[in-house]
């Protein structure tokens, strides 16, 4: 039986962008298949609505963030991902540049939390993200970004495991190529989370101004 976002949300909700910094959905990111599917996709429009609809509500918005140094400390090339973005020739994400700031279309607004990393594929790994949650009495999440490949689902995991209700709207994330999104958003996401849309997860939240 489908969750009801309305009743869900009554309970304590919070967004969160997933790695939507310039220097990784911007034509200099460093996976051009990811910039691409996003310049396809209707990801940034469809996130900014659900930004400002949490925000109109008076829900906290959360941009989880990657950040480098540029000796590159602080990150072990222990996976292909990190090899494959260092190579690249992409700028990097150092804190305070222009490549790792939130995209403009998402903000960030005043009274939203950034959650930086150095390492790990997860919002949730060595960061403050939990502590900050459950400050704020967030009880459900929902997942905006990039991407279905291992940050959004890693962060659906360890967000499960620490006994959140995970809501990911398919036409606010994507994976690369973006049939294998969906096979991600059909075949595990949806075993973890309630898989809806965005224009849902907005009447909802307008829902909360009432």
């Amino acid at each position: 039986m489908p969750i009801d976002l309305n009743t869900l949300f009554r309970s304590g909700v919070a967004v969160i962008t997933t790695e939507c910094q310039r220097g990784v959905l911007g034509p200099d990111g460093p996976l051009p298949a990811l910039v691409e599917a996003v310049g396809a996709s209707g990801l940034v429009p469809n996130g900014a609505r659900v930004l400002d609809a949490a925000r109109a509500a008076g829900r906290p918005v959360l941009h989880g963030t990657v950040h480098r140094r540029a000796d590159g400390g602080g990150v072990t090339m222990n996976c292909r991902l990190f090899t494959a973005t260092a190579r690249s020739g992409a700028p990097p994400l150092l804190a305070g540049s222009d490549a790792a700031r939130v995209i403009e279309e998402f903000g960030p607004a005043e009274l939203d939390y950034e959650v930086p990393r150095y390492h790990g594929v997860s919002l949730f790994h060595d960061t403050e993200l939990d502590s900050i949650l459950r400050s704020l009495e967030v009880r459900t999440v929902v997942l905006l970004g990039a991407s279905l490949n291992v940050a959004i689902i890693g962060t659906c995991i360890e967000a499960v495991n620490r006994g959140y209700q995970v809501v990911v709207p398919r036409d606010g994330v994507l994976g690369i190529p973006p049939e294998y999104g969906e096979a991600m958003l059909d075949g595990s996401i949806r075993m973890l989370a309630t898989v809806t849309d965005c224009a849902s997860v907005v009447r909802a939240l307008q829902s909360l101004e009432a």
